[in-house]
């Protein structure tokens, strides 16, 4: 549902779908690589964990 959103968005923004479509797909790209990075770096934190 996002990723349509954004494209819908992208669409508004640049008049252009295909512009859009992209933009999208750059986003949720970059959206799921910092996810990924920033679940590493909260597995490696050991603050308030018992044992």
């Amino acid at each position: 549902m996002g990723l349509a959103v954004m494209a819908l968005v992208g669409r508004i923004a640049t008049g252009s779908a295909a512009m859009g479509g992209m933009l999208a797909v750059v986003n949720t790209g970059i959206g799921l690589t910092m996810y990924v990075i920033y679940e590493r770096i909260w597995a490696g934190i050991s603050w308030g964990r018992n044992g």
